[in-house]
């Protein structure tokens, strides 16, 4: 199955799509556009900055956590992150390509995080900072927990499987465009 932006989000305004290789210039300039972009919207000082903060985490994860491939041709395998909107909510989507293998243990920590509410993330959120698990990429799991308490939202993923050894990983974070009160 080819990827598609349309199966994870249908906004009705995209803001930035970007697809392919990541790498630190690439990253710079991605985030100097959707900068440019969320400025230019006309919303509140807060959601902005959510938007962006996920924006950043989610770039973080396509860098850090994505595999290199050395046949970059195939569509379903090529990063992605895109940033639109609807009526209601900011959509981030994020697309990479991971290590079957590693689908499992991903799956459990964002569905461990789903089932939280919202007391239930800000410690957990603690108890990541307290223990300073850092893993082996550099990450200690805070990102993904920090993206659902910043939207307020559970976290939406998929994961297509590519071969025996690769799988593909598509993740939509939404952040609604009022503010909760």
């Amino acid at each position: 199955m080819k990827f598609s932006l349309k199966h994870i989000a249908e906004p009705t305004d995209i803001l930035l799509v970007y697809q392919g290789k990541f790498n630190s210039q690439t990253t710079k300039s991605v985030l100097l556009l959707a900068e440019r972009n969320i400025e230019s919207i006309t919303e509140d000082a807060g959601i902005k900055r959510k938007v962006f903060n996920i924006l950043v985490e989610c770039l973080q994860n396509v860098v850090k956590h994505g595999e290199e491939l050395e046949n970059l041709d195939q569509v379903n395998t090529i990063p992605v992150l895109m940033i639109g909107r609807d009526d209601n909510h900011y959509i981030i989507v994020s697309g990479n390509t991971m290590f079957t293998e590693q689908v499992d243990e991903l799956k459990s920590r964002i569905d461990r995080i789903n089932k939280l509410d919202k007391e239930g993330r800000k410690q957990l959120y603690k108890q990541i900072m307290r223990d300073n698990a850092m893993s082996e990429k550099g990450g200690a799991g805070l990102g993904l927990v920090d993206m659902a308490r910043k939207s307020g939202e559970n976290l939406s993923y998929d994961f297509n499987k590519i071969d025996n050894k690769l799988s593909f990983f598509s993740f939509k974070t939404t952040v609604p465009r009022q503010i909760n009160k």
